[in-house]
């Protein structure tokens, strides 16, 4: 480039360097609205991130009336209460071991397929299972739905024992049950759901995903003689923690059978 101040500007380097600055502003303005939508979220609760947002106390720690919620990472917390017996480290997938007699253990995580497999091996049982040992973290929403109404059909009876837990989708695998009976210090949670969206689809498509599986969740609920009201906890807790119901809660919902 030439130094003589006589040399007039090329107007297509303005025109160039222009557009560039007007460009570089419109990212950076964008950039700065993002920013304070996502703080906006993080303020209201709407957005959990590391260190910000709600900060519920572990599993770990007893629940109490009003003090319900709990932080929930399947892989790390377990409710405080001593357990019956010590489960060390759960199966990936639901898992069905026989116990005494008609009654078996079913435990472990619920994942994907898991509905038709676990009908296949209670079909396969001898003798024929009539209680399930009921302890798992959770997974799978629709395989524990299938596998709930399947209980129902076949009258096989759930139960909960001291210090044990059922969390996350594995509650609808329990009160599917013809017969539940759950110890007092055992934790039953509930939290919200993902139902199969996905982050490449529009966000519309994943709220009607969502929507969709509440509706059936709660029809699901009210067919097993389930108040739905108690999925108002639920959809009130993110799923990165868990509401834990009292015993009375239980009782009042419809999770125990009452004797008659």
């Amino acid at each position: 480039m030439s130094n003589d101040p006589r040399e007039k500007p090329n107007p297509k380097e303005k025109t160039g360097n222009g557009v560039g600055r007007i460009l570089t502003a419109i990212l950076i303005f964008q950039l700065g609205i993002g920013a304070m939508l996502v703080l906006g979220d993080v303020q209201l609760g709407r957005l959990s991130l590391p260190g910000l947002g709600p900060n519920a106390p572990r599993l770990t720690e007893p629940v109490r009336p009003g003090d319900q919620r709990r932080t929930y990472r399947p892989e790390r917390d377990r409710p405080p209460t001593q357990p019956a017996r010590d489960p060390g480290q759960l199966p990936e997938r639901l898992m069905l071991t026989q116990i005494e007699g008609a009654t078996y253990r079913l435990e472990g995580a619920v994942a994907e397929g898991d509905g038709a497999r676990v009908k296949k091996l209670l079909s396969e049982a001898t003798p024929t299972p009539e209680t399930l040992v009921l302890q798992s973290p959770g997974g799978s929403v629709q395989d524990a739905l299938e596998l709930g109404r399947h209980l129902r059909d076949r009258e096989i009876g759930t139960q909960m024992l001291a210090g044990e837990f059922c969390l996350s989708a594995c509650p609808y695998i329990l009160v599917g049950a013809a017969t539940r009976d759950i110890d007092d210090s055992a934790q039953v949670g509930m939290h919200q759901h993902y139902f199969g969206q996905s982050t490449i689809l529009p966000a519309s498509f994943a709220v009607e995903d969502i929507q969709a599986g509440q509706g059936e969740v709660m029809v699901y609920l009210n067919d097993m003689g389930i108040d739905p009201m108690v999925m108002t906890h639920a959809l009130a807790t993110p799923p990165d923690e868990i509401y834990v119901l009292l015993p009375e809660q239980l009782r009042e919902y419809g999770f125990v059978t009452q004797e008659d």
